[in-house]
């Protein structure tokens, strides 16, 4: 029995298909719309809320 291969999957900002050279998105700035809202907290990771640690330089 012959395998295939799995289809490409589509950019995940715009469906488009993707690029090899910029996978998984199909252009660069896909890949920037995703970073910028990585950067904006868009997308989280699911935890336990962190409480900073006490500055003691600025007491």
């Amino acid at each position: 029995m012959k395998q295939t291969k799995n289809p490409a999957k589509p950019c995940p900002q715009c469906g488009k298909p993707s690029a090899a050279k910029f996978r998984p998105f199909c252009s660069p700035r896909c890949k920037q719309v995703d970073l910028g809202k990585w950067f904006n907290e868009a997308y989280v990771i699911p935890g336990e809320e962190s409480i900073p640690a006490n500055d003691e330089e600025g007491e």
